[in-house]
Parts: C-alpha cells; structure tokens; sequence
C-alpha cells in the first residue's frame, strides 16, 4: 500500500494512521462527525476493523466507534508508519 492512496475508511486495516481527506455523505452525517471532531486533515489510527463487530479509532487519546455506513462514507489516506 503507498502513501499515495485513498481509501474509504472501511476498507483500513487495523493500527494504520490515516489522515480524513473528505466526507461523502449528506449534511446530517458531516454535521455529526465534526461535532466529534472529524473534519477533513485531521489524523487518527484504526484500532479495530473487527467484521463484523464495531469499527473503533483512536482520535486525541479517545476511541470513537463508528457504525459501518459511516465508515463507508469517510475518505481517508494512509499515512507512512
């Protein structure tokens, strides 16, 4: 995997940083997400991608669960380790 590429953040696998490049969603869901905290150029790490259990991230020392469809709707790259 490089750098280079962008994935949706429900295809990243566990313990991998990765920076939010953008939301493909409706306002609702990116009102919902920055009001966590998740708005584009932010970094955090995947803690767990358990299929087909809860997708955790790390995010400032807190862990966040996201539902699947949100993740399915949240752009992010990888970052190099």
């Amino acid at each position: 995997m490089t750098a280079q590429e962008r994935i949706f953040l429900k295809d990243a696998v566990d313990n991998l940083k990765v920076r939010l490049l953008k939301i493909e969603a409706g306002q609702a869901l990116k009102a919902r997400l920055a009001a966590m905290g998740l708005l584009p150029g932010v970094q955090f790490k995947i803690i767990n991608n358990g299929h087909p259990g809860p997708f955790v991230i790390d995010f400032k020392g807190s862990r966040i669960v996201l539902g699947r469809g949100m993740a399915g709707k949240v752009v992010v790259k990888p970052l190099e380790s």
